[in-house]
């Protein structure tokens, strides 16, 4: 049985999102949101954490959920906590990151309108901090767009 808490101080929300790029070509999975806040704007996969979940556990639902996409490693990259990145109130973002086979094939559902591979010179604009995000991932890689 689990015990519930109240707490009068608030706390903020937590979110996973997926860094997915293909193996051997320079293309990342994106979405086009199907809702707002940026409704259809393009945003890395992702969505909010389920109280009895993993970190890991929800980012790969919520890829599944969103794009068809089914991985089975995902390693954690970073946090991203900037008080008002996102509109809805204070959010925290766990960022996953996971390489796929070039033929990996996506399709948009759950609150994604759309599902698509971009390549890395060609981005659109994003939703929320997730330029900010991809440029960091690829500074890591030692890659530039």
């Amino acid at each position: 049985m689990t015990a519930s808490y109240t707490y009068k101080y608030p706390r903020p929300s937590v979110t996973t999102d997926a860094l997915i790029l293909k193996k051997k070509t320079a293309e990342i999975l994106l979405v086009r949101r199907a809702i707002d806040p940026y409704r259809n704007h393009w945003a890395l996969p992702g969505g909010f954490v389920e109280m009895d979940e993993l970190l890991a556990d929800a980012c790969k639902r919520e890829l599944k959920e969103e794009t068809g996409l089914e991985v089975g490693l995902l390693e954690q990259f970073r946090v991203y906590d900037r008080v008002d990145r996102d509109p809805r109130g204070r959010t925290l973002s766990v960022i996953f990151y996971g390489f796929v086979e070039p033929d990996a094939e996506v399709k948009g559902g759950d609150d994604a309108a759309e599902a698509a591979w971009f390549k890395l010179d060609q981005l659109p604009e994003l939703a929320f901090d997730h330029a900010d995000i991809i440029l960091d991932f690829l500074r890591l890689l030692g890659q530039s767009v």
